[in-house]
């Protein structure tokens, strides 16, 4: 006779000489059985070659293994890279995801959110800015943000502050005459803020020549080349002969910076150093490699989807203890050091 090939909860009781309640006690609450009998069971999964319907165990417990993800956009190379790192992450922890991309726009992620909810994710990461974590914390499932307002939920985040110091302190170490910060809007309960202020207060501690220029970049190359060339012609015109230290607010931008003044001077100018923030793959694949304050974006994606599974994990249990105090992260940046603070000049005859 062939083997068969559906072993069903029946064939595991009688293999283990449990009930088929007890079986179905192991699928859906395992923490309702001794750590004995969860051993047992799991070794007769493994003699009966059991091949689990996840379909079956999705209609018999709600439990759908899924997590629903929001991101802004996938312009910013941050965000892109912080995605592939999170999708990356069921090898380690078995959740599938579903993935929206809100563009900013509030009343279309509020939209995604009740279809992910159709769908039973078990638990949300957010990347999005639009949906004020309060209204989050009312989904009545775990949220964890990365990177956003987070006083209602539980977060991951970067010291963005610690960021900015470290980037300004090296263009300081270079002994640049004026240092520019570039930025987007930024409204300062958003941990990103955090960069502004580190350049701000380090050029006051050391009374530095310093100048911030704020724009709303958008979400598209076209958006942002357009509104960073006029900043270069003005930086030109404005610090002529003086050696200019730019610390701008992501490698995207510093990309996009890099570029205009390349195509502008047919090189990188020895009075230009530049350094980003976020360590994305872009940053070292650039024309240049550009320095950067590295996120540890790999580190932060692990962080969030652990903090996730055990806030979800922790609902799955007979008697959960479902904390109502946030739980709030924060990984240390790391200061990367390449060829657009360090000297490197791209000569004209090699474009």
């Amino acid at each position: 006779m062939g083997k068969k090939q559906n072993v069903t909860f029946s064939d595991i009781a009688e293999y283990t000489h449990f009930s088929k309640t007890t079986i179905s006690r192991y699928f859906n609450n395992p923490d309702s059985l001794t750590l004995e009998n969860q051993q047992i069971i799991s070794d007769a999964l493994e003699k009966l070659n059991y091949k689990e319907n996840k379909v079956a165990r999705i209609l018999a417990n709600g439990k759908t293994e899924f997590i629903g993800v929001i991101v802004p956009d996938l312009y910013y190379h941050y965000y892109s890279e912080m995605l592939n790192q999170i999708l990356s992450s069921y090898e380690k922890f078995g959740y599938k995801f579903l993935v929206f991309i809100g563009n900013e726009k509030e009343e279309v992620e509020r939209q995604y959110i009740q279809e992910l909810m159709a769908y039973k994710i078990e638990g949300l990461i957010i990347l999005s800015h639009t949906i004020p974590s309060k209204e989050l914390a009312s989904l009545q499932i775990p949220v964890v943000t990365i990177e956003r307002e987070d006083q209602y939920v539980s977060s991951v985040n970067t010291d963005n502050y610690m960021g900015g110091f470290q980037a300004t302190s090296l263009l300081a170490r270079h002994n640049c005459d004026i240092l520019i910060h570039i930025n987007s809007p930024t409204p300062k309960h958003i941990p990103s803020y955090g960069r502004i202020q580190g350049f701000n207060d380090l050029c006051e501690e050391k009374q530095l020549r310093h100048d911030i220029y704020i724009r709303e970049m958008g979400h598209s190359y076209e958006s942002t080349y357009k509104m960073l060339v006029p900043i270069v012609d003005e930086l030109d015109q404005r610090y002529h002969g003086l050696k200019k230290g730019i610390f701008i607010s992501n490698d995207t931008l510093a990309n996009v910076l890099l570029n205009i003044i390349i195509r502008k001077h047919g090189t990188l100018p020895d009075d230009y150093l530049i350094i980003g923030f976020d360590n994305s793959p872009i940053s070292r694949e650039a024309i240049i490699p550009i320095s950067t304050i590295g996120q540890q974006i790999d580190v932060i994606a692990n962080e969030a989807v652990s903090l996730l599974v055990d806030q979800m994990n922790e609902r799955k249990k007979r008697r959960p203890v479902i904390s109502d105090k946030p739980v709030h992260k924060t990984i240390t940046p790391i200061l990367i050091r390449r060829e657009t603070t360090e000297g490197h000049t791209l000569k004209r005859d090699t474009l």
